[in-house]
């Protein structure tokens, strides 16, 4: 694991961007702390429909080139500010 990275990647997401040869590519391409944006994401659900939502929208979101996840406030583990999102 990479060092920075300080979320466990959920096994649902590395098989959703397993199933895509481009997605897996993309995601490679990605600096540790984008990836931790993306894991945290999808950690910090509450309910599984929100989860599965979530990692679809991160797999389009890295198909189409984007590198860090849309609407999200930032990982509130390594972003002070964002933990108000988190209360």
């Amino acid at each position: 694991m990479e060092k920075e990275i300080i979320h466990k990647m959920p096994e649902d997401f590395k098989e959703a961007i397993n199933s895509n040869s481009k997605i897996k590519e993309r995601w490679k391409g990605l600096t540790s702390i984008a990836k931790n944006e993306f894991i945290c994401q999808i950690l910090s659900t509450k309910k599984s429909e929100t989860r599965e939502k979530r990692i679809k929208r991160s797999c389009e979101d890295l198909m189409n080139g984007k590198r860090r996840p849309c609407c999200w406030p930032g990982c509130p583990h390594r972003n002070p500010n964002a933990k108000k999102w988190f209360k």
